[in-house]
């Protein structure tokens, strides 16, 4: 399991609401490592083409996004996993205003009066996760896919229809 990739309580806990395979088309490539793909790219965003090879063929991971996107599956998993957290108590749904919505005065832009923390040392470095539950950290990852659909699907809206 490589760095980013869902720990075995994320995959466990993702896996009833994922779709199967109708048998038409054949098998489907392993979920998890496709979805393990799916989640690289969207952290680092690296093209499709170079995926590393652990995650299987590119053009797998990439139809696998875009039949996702299209059919609302992303939105779905997305909404199984809020539900399924929310019914262990594991949502705290306090309301949070984004900065950029409220107004600050002229004069709270001042600068800081602490100086910056120490950098930790290289040895000393955390878990990326440290302190999440997995639901919230499944959580997290289906937002930022969820959040990539949602631009993928504003960019199309914008651009004129290609012409062959």
């Amino acid at each position: 399991m490589g760095r980013g990739d869902l720990s075995d309580a994320e995959w466990e806990r993702l896996r009833p609401f994922l779709p199967v395979s109708n048998r038409r088309c054949g098998r489907w490539r392993d979920h998890r490592q496709v979805i393990d793909g799916i989640v690289h790219r969207v952290r680092t965003g690296v093209q499709w083409r170079d995926l590393p090879e652990r995650f299987g063929p590119w053009k797998t991971v990439y139809e696998r996004h875009r039949l996702w996107s299209a059919d609302g599956t992303w939105e779905r998993l997305l909404q199984q996993v809020q539900a399924a957290a929310d019914a262990a108590g594991e949502i705290d749904w306090d309301v949070l205003v984004d900065s950029t919505i409220v107004r600050a005065h002229q004069h709270a832009a001042g600068a800081r009066t602490d100086p910056p923390p120490a950098p930790a040392s290289k040895g000393a470095e955390r878990p990326e996760h440290q302190g999440e539950t997995a639901w919230q950290s499944l959580h997290g990852r289906l937002v930022e896919v969820v959040r990539e659909v949602g631009a993928w699907a504003a960019r199309a809206a914008g651009s004129p229809p290609n012409s062959t």
